[in-house]
């Protein structure tokens, strides 16, 4: 029933972030920079504080109370995913949701589910998942067979891109897709964007104390769902530290710095369409937390996550009808890969109820 209660955590979350970008699309007469600046202040300052004010009682204490050098490698992980969520947005903007989403959650979930349980291999940690402990255990054989089924997956969306930018090529209004500077922003997008594992791990011991305070307080009631919300206060600080800069030369140099207050542009419309792109994105790993605390912080949790984005953005790629005017060939190409991703899911699924 946890391992249950994980997925259906999890599937939330991926609904989130593979959904977070549309209301993004009815932003009006705004530069790209501009409304993923708005949206990210929400995303990284403003909702997960309140998150976490609202479940974990004296979190700022908590974040006081840990260790400067912990402090400082969480922050400096989530600079470092700042960039590949900056790339993110440039990915999703030149691949389109269904195939930018595909290719960088794909590599990212490889990095963030491989490099972790590696580096435990060498520096083993109570409580953590090693490389070696998949290889030799059958749930853990299970949850790489989900992984290899989700890179299959990957490569089948990936093939599935590169035909519809052949079939794009000969029509005269294609919409913006451009597929050698997309994979570029992408694969670097997915190689960092796997750091926000990697920052949830450093910053592990802000989780664990959250958890002991409220274990203290609920005694006999399991792992505290919630855990997580101080972790992602810290992680967050960076990828709003990378994302401001950037954003901001950009205002710059494209002499966007007025979009904020063009009266020319529905104005509380693109900041209230903003605010709810940047929410929607928090949520993700809002319920990212809870199935980790069903799961446990190892590969399955994290496969998980980045597989139903994948789905979830797959599918939002066909309901926004990003695949319109290409040939059967291409339709049932991407729908091979989006039957690969939910196979690994219920790979992954089933590895959890074995472990």
């Amino acid at each position: 029933m946890q391992a249950l209660f994980g997925v259906i955590f999890h599937f939330i979350g991926g609904f989130a972030s593979g959904s977070f970008y549309i209301p993004y699309k009815k932003v009006k007469g705004w530069a790209w920079e501009s409304y993923w600046i708005v949206g990210g202040v929400f995303s990284w300052l403003i909702v997960p504080p309140l998150a976490a004010w609202l479940t974990i009682p004296d979190f700022v204490e908590i974040i006081h109370k840990t260790d400067g050098g912990i402090l400082l490698l969480t922050f400096f992980f989530g600079l470092l995913w700042g960039i590949g969520g900056l790339t993110y947005g440039l990915g999703v903007r030149y691949l389109g949701v269904s195939l930018g989403s595909s290719i960088i959650l794909g590599l990212c979930s490889v990095f963030g589910a491989l490099v972790p349980s590696i580096y435990y291999d060498f520096f083993p940690s109570p409580g953590k998942d090693t490389f070696t402990l998949l290889r030799s255990s059958s749930w853990g054989i299970m949850v790489l067979a989900g992984l290899l089924v989700c890179i299959f997956g990957i490569i089948v969306c990936g093939r599935a891109g590169m035909l519809k930018d052949k079939e794009l090529k000969n029509m005269e209004h294609k919409p913006e897709f451009r597929i050698g500077l997309g994979l570029i922003v992408s694969i670097v997008s997915g190689l960092l964007s796997a750091c926000f594992a990697f920052g949830i791990d450093a910053g592990k011991d802000m989780a664990h104390q959250a958890n002991l305070i409220w274990k203290t307080a609920n005694p006999s009631q399991g792992a505290f769902l919630f855990q997580n919300n101080v972790t992602y206060v810290v992680i967050l600080w960076g990828g709003l530290a990378t994302n401001l800069f950037w954003c901001v030369l950009l205002n710059i140099r494209n002499k966007t710095i007025g979009d904020y207050t063009n009266r020319k542009t529905p104005l509380i419309r693109n900041y209230i369409f903003s605010a709810l792109a940047g929410t929607t994105w928090f949520l993700q790993f809002f319920f990212y937390g809870m199935g980790e605390s069903r799961l446990g912080n190892g590969p399955s949790s994290w496969i998980l996550h980045m597989a139903f984005i994948i789905l979830i953005a797959n599918v939002w790629g066909v309901v926004l009808k990003e695949w319109k005017g290409v040939s059967r060939k291409t339709y049932a190409t991407i729908y091979g890969g989006i039957f690969l991703i939910i196979l690994s899911i219920l790979i992954v699924g089933y590895g959890n109820y074995l472990r």
